[in-house]
């Protein structure tokens, strides 16, 4: 048995029991299937499409100094 589990703060899973399930539901998981879809799913296709700002790169690129030979 394959029981998919979501949560808001962890993502998703799959239990393999359906006592695994029962306690992870206690804890916050809710189960769906592959035919629900999903919360971001819902607002895209509710939000019309906007502008996309170009993305931003704000990683630093590490430099070397050259060493005395």
């Amino acid at each position: 048995m394959t029981i998919y589990l979501r949560h808001p703060e962890h993502g998703t899973k799959v239990a393999t029991m359906e006592q695994e399930a029962e306690y992870d539901e206690q804890n916050g998981w809710v189960r769906y299937t592959h035919d629900t879809p999903s919360i971001s799913e819902e607002v895209e296709a509710v939000e019309e499409p906007t502008e996309t700002a170009a993305p931003v790169n704000t990683l630093e690129v590490k430099r070397r100094r050259k060493t005395a030979e």
